[in-house]
């Protein structure tokens, strides 16, 4: 899907719409990162969220900086 992120984030850019990609699934601390840097700007992340203990933690770690 990465390739298809960039590439979707590369012809929204040249015709200088203003457009989210958003990407829903297998949302990961370390997927996050790849798929914001591919051009994605909106994350869906269940599991990644509701499956640990600590909601506060797991939402601060999928954030990209």
């Amino acid at each position: 899907m990465v390739p298809k992120i960039r590439r979707l984030r590369e012809e929204i850019d040249l015709r200088g719409l203003d457009v989210d990609i958003e990407v829903d699934g297998g949302i990961t601390p370390e997927t996050a990162r790849v798929v914001v840097n591919a051009g994605a700007t909106v994350l869906v992340a269940g599991s990644a969220v509701f499956g640990r203990p600590d909601y506060r933690q797991a939402i601060a770690d999928l954030r990209v900086r």
